[in-house]
Parts: structure tokens; C-alpha cells; sequence
């Protein structure tokens, strides 16, 4: 047996970008998750950090995206990770690791849409 399985609370860093495979509409978006910063029990202090997902959204979600998340918004996601590779136009091998969404909800919004 095995799990590929994310979950995922964050602000999203950009308005979702929609476009179409065929018919089917995907959003893409980065999401931020933050670790605040504490101090070890020997007094060092350790800063804040966050981290930066590619999140993709297929079908009903991405026409969600589109209509109600924005910049700043909070998220609940879930969903899996996907590795992808290609080559650049300089026949440079890429990769990226995206969160494909299965299920999400908007926690919060800055500004109503």
C-alpha cells in the first residue's frame, strides 16, 4: 500500500490563472504556508519560514478559482503531488512539483468578489 496525500493551509500568492485543455478548464496558483519562528528550549531562535506550492485545480474547482479566490485568500487543500518534466525552448531539461487539488475550501477572503 502506499499514500500520496497533501494537505495544505495557506494564502494563495497570486490570482489563479485559467486556461483550457480541450474543454476542461485548470487553474494554476501559488500557495504560501508559513512556519512562525519560536526559540529552541537552548535559546536559539529559529526564523520564520515559508514555502511556495504550485497548486492546480481542474473542471468545477478551477471555474471556482476563477470566480472566488484571489491574492491573499486562505485555503484548506487537498490533493496529491505531481512531478512533471519537460524541456525549455533551450532544450533544457525542467521540473516542477505541483499539488493536484482534490478537494479544497475557502477559509477566508480579502476582498468579496
Amino acid at each position: 500500500m502506499s499514500v500520496n496525500k497533501v494537505i495544505l493551509v495557506g494564502n494563495v500568492g497570486r490570482k489563479p490563472e485559467i486556461r483550457y485543455v480541450g474543454n476542461r478548464p485548470v487553474a494554476t496558483f501559488s500557495l504560501a504556508t508559513t512556519e512562525r519562528a519560536y526559540t529552541t528550549a537552548s535559546g536559539t531562535t529559529m526564523p520564520e519560514r515559508t514555502e511556495w506550492h504550485n497548486i492546480v485545480m481542474w473542471d468545477g474547482a478551477a471555474e471556482t478559482a476563477e470566480r472566488y479566490i484571489d491574492k491573499g485568500t486562505k485555503l484548506y487543500i487537498e490533493g496529491k503531488l505531481r512531478t512533471r518534466a519537460w524541456n525549455d525552448s533551450n532544450a533544457i531539461k525542467r521540473t516542477t512539483t505541483e499539488i493536484i487539488v482534490e478537494n479544497f475550501d475557502i477559509l477566508s477572503r480579502n476582498n468579496p468578489v
